[in-house]
């Protein structure tokens, strides 16, 4: 990768270490609930599959509730819908550490999805235009190392608090998302890019717009791609390959994903700072080219070497994933733009969604099939990405977004 370096302001926004907090409480309250959520279910005396829907069915609530949320943003502003997103999931889990039936544990986690989608678009949103160009990339970063300190922690906690009662990590849950929500309602109500009044104030970036946009539709498959691959495939099939190809006990599952996480991990901060010091295209096209190649070491090595390689590599394309799509929206959204970011967060939940599904049914023939066609779609998207536009602008200004009532106006129309 080379590319000339333009210089970076040194400090983040208040804002994005506020929402970086959010993320990390958010992140762990859901990882604690996570173990308990299919243990809970079996209890109300259902198969397998049915226990599997609990899990689906809040992603699949993610998605349908992705394009209002994003609605909502452009009508009553991030910070609202934020709170309100993340109250409706704390709500839920509450109401669902009581539940007396299966079907009432059901209802509430899919009203916990259409939460978490007004949570996830809003956040996005707002910590995109919080900052100026030359940062986007360290913010994403940091907002996804919050969801990754937390998503590691969580299971951890899940393990030993749903062993104390199966229904307690519901309410531990709902606490970690009230605190979450408090600091969001209270650390942000000075934030004027995220109140009522700019929402009817500033101008907007139409999906038409976006989606004529050859970077934004990179962002997408990349997005999609990451976590058909890194999220889903990865946590649906890698364990029944531990155990039904290399023959190992499940702790090596475990470790694997340790591997997947502590790579990642390493790679977010470094990352970050090329995507806004060189640019977010070579990071967009290495992601998908390295975390394709791990995959597909699995595939073509199915052996204990190639399966800690393979994850290896996926841990850092996938932490180059984790900055440069979300950096890319960010770039091309000028002023309000709550469908734009609802679209992109879609795409990574059909990912998530249908990823273990296709290679579940593909690895039933062939595990080297399943991963071979995962990486076959990671290299799709980074034939996408090779099309694309580079999207920093060296001579971006390094100051933060303005908001619109401080100049007294609108930003103009965004163009593609």
């Amino acid at each position: 990768m080379s590319g000339e370096a333009v210089p970076t302001p040194t400090s983040l926004p208040r804002e994005v270490r506020i929402l970086v907090v959010v993320a990390f409480f958010v992140a762990l309250g859901f990882g604690i609930v996570a173990p308990a959520l299919p243990i809970f279910a079996r209890h109300f005396g259902v198969g397998r599959a049915l226990a599997g829907l609990v899990l689906s069915i809040f992603a699949i609530l993610r998605i349908i509730g992705a394009f209002p949320a994003g609605w909502w943003i452009d009508r009553f502003g991030e910070r609202i819908v934020m709170a309100t997103g993340i109250g409706i999931v704390a709500v839920s889990s509450v109401l669902a550490g009581a539940a007396q039936t299966y079907w009432q544990l059901l209802t509430l986690r899919g009203i916990g999805g259409i939460g978490s989608a007004m949570f996830s678009v809003s956040a996005l949103s707002l910590i995109v235009r919080m900052v100026p160009a030359m940062q986007r990339g360290r913010a994403m970063g940091m907002w996804q190392g919050g969801f990754l300190i937390g998503g590691i922690t969580g299971p951890v906690l899940g393990g030993v608090v749903t062993g104390v009662s199966i229904r307690l990590p519901f309410f531990i849950y709902a606490g970690t998302l009230f605190f979450a929500g408090t600091t969001a309602v209270v650390a942000l109500r000075a934030t004027p890019l995220a109140d009522r009044t700019s929402a009817a104030t500033t101008a907007r970036t139409s999906l038409g717009d976006a989606l004529r946009n050859r970077s934004y539709r990179a962002a997408l498959a990349a997005n999609f791609a990451d976590s058909w691959g890194a999220i889903g495939v990865r946590s649906a099939l890698i364990p029944l390959f531990v155990g039904d190809v290399l023959h190992r006990k499940p702790i090596f599952t475990g470790i694997g994903f340790l591997v997947v996480s502590a790579v990642n991990g390493a790679t977010l901060l470094p990352a970050a700072r090329y995507a806004d010091r060189v640019g977010r295209k070579p990071l967009l096209l290495m992601g998908c080219v390295v975390s394709g190649l791990g995959i597909g070491a699995i595939a073509v090595e199915p052996n204990l070497g190639g399966y800690f390689v393979g994850l290896g590599l996926l841990g850092f394309g996938s932490g180059l994933l984790d900055v440069a799509p979300g950096a890319v929206v960010g770039d091309i959204v000028e002023g309000r733009g709550g469908p734009v970011f609802a679209a992109y967060s879609m795409s990574s939940d059909l990912g998530t969604v249908f990823g273990p599904v296709v290679a579940g049914a593909i690895a039933d023939s062939s595990y080297s099939a399943a991963f071979g066609s995962t990486a076959g779609i990671l290299g799709a998207a980074a034939l996408v990405a090779a099309f694309a536009p580079e999207t920093l602008q060296k001579g971006a200004t390094n100051e933060p977004v303005p908001s619109p009532l401080a100049e007294g106006g609108t930003s103009p129309t965004a163009t593609s």
